[in-house]
């Protein structure tokens, strides 16, 4: 399929391992197709925009003057305020297809899987290879499995391989986030202690619902200390 550009949006917090895998299929694009990976980035970054950034909506501004909270941040993402995804991901990404797609008849793969068609969009200037070839989630692994794309091992570990720091992943990859990623735990820790410095223990400053870091360490520290 004729391809010359490969758009991929970095939220600053992905796996060392993925980063690696990234630059890995960089140099394979760059032998095979003479073309790198676009890389877009948020100017700030996730951190800025979880704690850092000004609020400008006046209502938002006139909530957390009345709760006595800071004018700054959007807190912890949630399940209905997934802020990040949009920040970090689709306007980026969709800010450069549009660019991209001025003056020129461009064609936008989609690398959306099989089994989760759902998610497709009904525009004559996208295609989903995977979703046209019938190739599911699992299957997409494991070709890339086949090629030596291996993610350092992260998805032997994790389901799924997003943001390190998502409020949004099961407890279990939490658990496994402290015990193979000790490193990255520690920061989770610290960003979470600082949101709840900021926001207090209500849905911006609460990691997860009844859940601090902090408590999840703990619980995690006791059941290891019971099963041994």
């Amino acid at each position: 399929m004729p391809l010359d550009c490969v758009l991929y949006a970095d939220t600053g917090m992905e796996f060392p391992e993925m980063e690696a895998h990234i630059a890995k299929l960089d140099d394979l694009l760059y032998r095979e197709r003479g073309i790198h990976i676009t890389t877009l980035r948020h100017p700030h970054g996730f951190e800025w925009l979880m704690l850092d950034a000004p609020l400008k909506q006046k209502r938002a501004i006139d909530r957390r003057i009345a709760k006595g909270q800071p004018l700054t941040g959007y807190g912890w993402p949630a399940m209905r305020i997934r802020w990040c995804t949009g920040q970090l991901k689709t306007h980026l990404i969709t800010k450069e297809v549009n660019r991209l797609k001025q003056g020129k008849r461009v064609l936008h793969y989609i690398g959306i899987a099989a089994d989760e068609a759902q998610r497709c969009k009904d525009d004559p200037q996208n295609r989903y290879p995977l979703v046209e070839w019938g190739i599911t989630e699992a299957q997409a692994l494991q070709i890339c499995y086949d090629r030596g794309f291996d993610w350092g091992g992260l998805y032997e570990i994790y389901r799924r391989c997003s943001c390190w720091c998502c409020p949004l992943q099961r407890t279990d990859e939490l658990r496994k986030l402290r015990r193979h990623h000790p490193e990255l735990w520690a920061r989770l820790r610290a960003m979470d202690e600082r949101a709840r410095a900021m926001y207090g223990p209500g849905p911006l400053g609460q990691f997860k619902k009844d859940w601090s870091v902090a408590r999840l360490e703990e619980r995690f520290a006791r059941e290891e200390a019971e099963s041994s």
